[in-house]
């Protein structure tokens, strides 16, 4: 069986990761979620390598570490897609202008209410748990 992928724009995801870690990685993972419906093919590499056993974001070098590899997939991406509904932390500030100075097109997107009310309902299971 041969699979042949549709054509897909390539796309960094910026999103919060530091301060609130537990509400800021459902928030990215739905971001993510929101650019795979897009027929999008995202990265958060905030997500991926700040997974345990890779690196350690409270560690600056290990933090810059991680940054800076997923700055290097600026190389190959179509486009920065940065979530703001939580507002733009210095992370992301460090990739949109990265994105600005390599003349990579920079989106700015909202996450659908649907996917707001899943966070939502994500927070609301676990208080009764």
């Amino acid at each position: 069986m041969k699979i042949t992928p549709p054509p897909m724009r390539l796309v960094i995801i910026e999103s919060p990761y530091a301060g609130d870690v537990e509400r800021n990685v459902r928030y990215a993972r739905l971001c993510v979620r929101d650019s795979l419906l897009r027929g999008e093919a995202p990265i958060a590499s905030h997500l991926l390598y700040t997974q345990g056993g890779i690196l350690d974001d409270a560690v600056p070098n290990e933090r810059a570490q991680g940054i800076n590899a997923g700055l290097a997939w600026g190389k190959r991406a179509d486009a920065t897609v940065v979530y703001d509904d939580l507002g733009i932390s210095a992370g992301m500030r460090l990739g949109i202008d990265a994105a600005h100075f390599a003349g990579r097109v920079v989106e700015w997107r909202k996450l659908p209410q649907y996917l707001i009310d899943e966070m939502d309902g994500f927070k609301a299971r676990e208080a009764a748990q």
